[in-house]
């Protein structure tokens, strides 16, 4: 894509009522648009990395035989009224039409999923044979959030990642469960900030003892974990008691503190939905019983918001490959026709071999302006072509968390970047 014909601009500034690292760079690089506080649209660039957050949380899901379907946003309050939520949840967004009927915005989608599959589970037959039944969306969330002034990582309007597992058993259940732990760490791992994120134990609430979060450490954050380095063990502040240390045999006083922001969690839900609207099958007896229930969520925009907290300098963003906007940020400097030609040549090579792009042609706009836009946007591969670049038959590369680039042949430019561009 051509920089110039690009309708978003990048700031020097963010509004000063932006008091969160992501949304600050976000907003000035031109990736979000705020609309009101914690709601955001999603320019070109921003949106782009959203698609990509969006296709690896969807190929890591279908791993596991997750069917995806989407949900009505707007649920019926009968729904609401059956869990007891409707005047329970106190972040639950209620709509009226001009006929005096009331609606949820949904923030969550029990109330949805489960009558759904009433329609369909009556036997044990209805489940598929050696594998577990899980559905899930990719969707706008809605939740009436009081302290919208995170940026992305807190919306009132948001993306998230929802899937649901119906199990005929507890044995099937945990199997399920335990699965989708490792898939979680791999998809965090893939989107570059696995080796900052933690399992985290966390109160399972009204479901059970506990449920799993996944926690990602970070000075920024507005959550507290405790871990024990020696074991990888990681407890939130609310979990931590002596009861949960002799549990797990941890020393209170090795664990150690930090702050960190919640990228994802996985609750045993048991028969919490799956009652209320008597969702339940027989069994090779006749036996009627209640289906068990797992959930695993995780926010897409949240989890952007983070990768930009933790992969970010005082420059600007630093975006992991797999989930950049453009793989390379080509940089023609000055006015040169021989520049610019050449430029354009190497632009046009680089989309040929399937390489994403992002070509600053802009005129009248200086070389600091260009490497400060760069290094904003974060794109992991700076090119640039010069004057001094051709003298010496070649193109500047730099990745963008080095401090100093090199001058490399177009061949070598292609050997270095292709293989890793075509494999995402």
């Amino acid at each position: 894509m051509r920089q110039s014909q690009l309708f978003t601009k990048t700031r020097k500034e963010a509004s000063s009522e932006e008091v969160s690292r992501n949304a600050e760079l976000l907003i000035r690089g031109g990736f979000i648009h705020k609309e009101l506080a914690g709601v955001y649209s999603y320019l070109p660039l921003g949106l782009r990395v959203l698609k990509k957050i969006e296709n690896i949380i969807r190929e890591e899901m279908n791993k596991v035989g997750g069917q995806e379907v989407l949900m009505s946003s707007m649920q019926p309050k009968e729904n609401w009224e059956k869990t007891g939520r409707w005047e329970t949840m106190t972040d639950l967004y209620k709509v009226s039409d001009i006929s005096g009927r009331e609606v949820a915005l949904g923030p969550t989608h029990e109330e949805i999923v489960v009558p759904i599959l009433k329609n369909y589970v009556s036997s044990y037959k209805n489940f598929p044979k050696n594998s577990s039944l899980a559905i899930y969306q990719i969707q706008n969330k809605f939740r009436m959030e009081l302290r919208a002034k995170s940026g992305i990582l807190r919306g009132r309007e948001f993306m998230m990642k929802d899937m649901y597992s119906f199990h005929t058993s507890a044995e099937d259940f945990e199997k399920f469960y335990e699965k989708m732990k490792e898939i979680y760490k791999t998809i965090f791992d893939r989107v570059g900030i696995g080796h900052l994120t933690y399992l985290t134990f966390a109160s399972g609430g009204t479901f059970s003892k506990y449920s799993h979060e996944f926690q990602t450490i970070t000075s920024l954050g507005e959550d507290t974990i405790y871990i024990d380095e020696a074991s990888g063990t990681a407890l939130n502040k609310e979990v931590l008691n002596d009861e949960v240390l002799i549990q797990f045999h941890l020393i209170k006083e090795k664990l150690v503190e930090h702050k960190s922001i919640e990228v994802g969690n996985i609750f045993d839900l048991k028969t919490k939905y799956s009652k209320p609207f008597d969702l339940s099958f027989t069994d090779d007896q006749e036996q009627k019983h209640p289906v068990l229930m797992g959930c695993y969520g995780i926010g897409l925009s949240r989890l952007m918001g983070t990768v930009v907290e933790v992969l970010s300098d005082d420059k600007g963003i630093i975006w992991p490959e797999s989930i950049a906007p453009f793989q390379v940020h080509l940089l023609a400097l000055g006015e040169d026709k021989e520049v610019k030609e050449q430029a354009g040549k190497v632009y046009e090579s680089l989309e040929r071999n399937n390489i994403e792009v992002l070509f600053d042609d802009r005129e009248g706009i200086s070389a600091g302006e260009k490497f400060a836009d760069a290094d904003l946007l974060g794109m992991p591969y700076r090119v640039v072509v010069s004057e001094r670049s051709l003298k010496e038959k070649g193109v500047e590369i730099k990745k963008r968390n080095e401090e100093k680039g090199k001058i490399i042949s177009f061949k070598e430019l292609l050997a270095q970047i292709a293989p890793k561009a075509l494999s995402i």
